[in-house]
């Protein structure tokens, strides 16, 4: 199951109470106040984790509490403070307000604190002064945060494939990567983003998100496109992978609409149209004048199904994608 947006509740841990005391020991009549500071409640920290490509555990558990702080002891001793509480994420994990819908975190490596666990107490030891040489207060532990969010994931790929359904995209990363999507002859065969893998020398890698087929209205919620949009964002490079037995330029001005209309800066990108397909059509169809059609447009023909012309794709890919 891939799970890609989900609603959680977190909450840090309160802050214990600092105590009140004093000390009562032979041959120290006057001991004084004694009462230790109460510990620190536990923050919530979102730690990202490389090995994880899905928020799917969130679906099973959705609330998060950390642990509160001790109270303070007498004889001066400190309340013990609470462990962060870590909450794993993927990368490209992005947290929102779920009240507010503000953005507090854009999650892609590192730790980030979502909830700060509340301070505790100071024991009346800390209140004594001169003219108050016994104290009969302390101060009680901070209350923790506690926050519902929206947890939103956008794949981290070097390369998007953007087509309408049947274009052929789960057909192309399975030849260029090591995923095994689904594959159909039917609309929508990709209904999850797929993330592949495509090896190349000098050890180098380049990671690549079949976007679920996007159709005309997809920014406002028609077909799949309006939940997997999100996941163009981070790509560096985008393919707009045509089909070449139909009607490629409408097609084509379907899926650029569709881009300006959800976030006009992705058309700032690289991107390569690619047209595939051509093993099933006659040289007099792969030889017209395609930069006519497509001006401005850097064009490749392939076949996703037969292998043609994908090691030059590929190739170019990785020189827009890996030297940015």
């Amino acid at each position: 199951m891939f799970i890609d947006k989900i609603k959680i509740f977190v909450k840090s841990g309160d802050g214990g109470n600092g105590c009140i005391a004093f000390l009562h020991e032979k041959y120290r009549p006057r001991g004084g106040p004694s009462g230790g500071d109460g510990g620190n409640g536990g923050d919530v920290i979102f730690r990202v984790n490389p090995k994880l490509h899905t928020l799917l555990d969130f679906y099973y558990r959705r609330h998060f509490k950390a642990k509160n702080g001790r109270a303070g002891e007498g004889k001066s001793k400190d309340g013990k403070s609470a462990e962060p509480f870590i909450i794993d994420v993927p990368p490209g994990t992005v947290v929102f307000d779920a009240e507010t819908g503000e953005q507090l975190a854009d999650l892609v490596d590192g730790e980030f604190i979502i909830a700060k666990g509340g301070r505790g107490g100071r024991g009346n030891s800390k209140f004594a002064t001169p003219t108050n040489q016994a104290p009969q207060y302390a101060e009680e532990g901070k209350l923790g945060q506690e926050i519902w969010l929206i947890l939103e994931l956008r794949l981290i790929a070097d390369v998007g494939l953007v087509g309408l359904p049947n274009a052929g995209k789960s057909t192309l990363i399975s030849h260029l990567t090591k995923a095994h999507p689904k594959i159909a002859d039917y609309p929508f065969t990709t209904k999850n983003p797929n993330l592949g893998i495509a090896e190349l020398p000098g050890h180098r890698r380049l990671v690549i998100a079949d976007i679920p087929g996007i159709i005309e209205g997809a920014h406002t919620g028609k077909g799949l496109g309006l939940d997997f949009l999100r996941h163009i964002a981070r790509t560096k490079v985008l393919v707009i992978l045509l089909d070449i037995l139909d009607e490629p330029a409408k097609a084509y001005r379907i899926l650029i609409d569709e881009l300006v209309n959800y976030d006009e800066s992705l058309l700032d990108r690289p991107r390569i149209v690619a047209l595939n397909k051509i093993d099933a059509v006659a040289e007099d169809i792969k030889s017209k004048n395609w930069n006519e059609i497509f001006p401005d447009e850097e064009i490749f023909l392939i076949s996703a199904s037969s292998g043609e012309n994908l090691k030059i794709f590929t190739q170019r890919l990785a020189e827009l994608a890996l030297n940015r």
